[in-house]
């Protein structure tokens, strides 16, 4: 079938958020007497930040009760901290500008809360070009669950056959795939090598590099 609607992960992707979030579970796990290592840290890429702190308390031995307070003080120092210092990922107005120039419909489809998503849609002057933004961040399951995919796509009134998915995580990679989605992975500097990303039907190092030839192989 053919491809008629983009999906765009957002953080890592659009915006080069990781490293803040990085920042924002030092700060907050500092408290807690733990600290990620980046290896440790990018294996739990993707997660909703309550299943991320859920997973990381659960290994550390912090008694459950904490989870809320540290989950909040995450996403709130992010907020923070992309409102101040995000910057848009490489070739984000040029992806942009390459679908909206073959009329394709365009999504967001992030496991961010609604306050990072428009700080995130704000400051890269995106909105008016999306025509569906979903959240998984209040669904029953996040990503590598597809429920945040298909609702993006219904909400686009597409065929989950007929999208095109970009995402930088392999739990987003999951996700689309398993929406029955074809998907293009911009991996991050830490995972480029990493062959578990092969999984997306094709694998580049920038948004700037996607092209009409590329768009040909899908």
């Amino acid at each position: 079938m053919q491809l008629n609607t983009v999906i765009f992960d957002m953080d890592g992707l659009l915006i080069d958020s990781e490293p803040l979030w990085g920042e924002a579970a030092d700060e907050v796990f500092k408290r807690y007497g733990f600290k990620l290592s980046p290896t440790q840290y990018a294996t739990t890429t993707g997660m909703r930040t309550k299943e991320f702190v859920e997973w990381w308390f659960t290994h550390h031995k912090i008694e459950a009760k904490h989870n809320a307070d540290a989950e909040r003080d995450i996403l709130q120092t992010v907020v923070d901290k992309v409102a101040a210092k995000g910057k848009p990922m490489p070739g984000v107005a040029h992806i942009f500008n390459f679908f909206i120039e073959r009329n394709f419909k365009i999504g967001l489809a992030t496991s961010s809360g609604i306050k990072l998503i428009d700080v995130v849609v704000n400051k890269l002057g995106i909105r008016n070009y999306l025509q569906a933004i979903e959240s998984a961040a209040d669904l029953p399951y996040g990503k590598p669950h597809p429920q945040v995919y298909l609702n993006c796509a219904e909400a686009l009134n597409s065929r989950p056959t007929e999208c095109l998915c970009f995402e930088d995580s392999f739990n987003g990679i999951i996700a689309a795939k398993a929406a029955r989605m074809r998907c293009v992975t911009v991996p991050g500097i830490h995972d480029k090598q990493n062959l578990k990303f092969n999984a997306a039907d094709l694998k580049i190092s920038s948004l700037q590099n996607f092209n009409a030839l590329l768009m040909e192989t899908l």
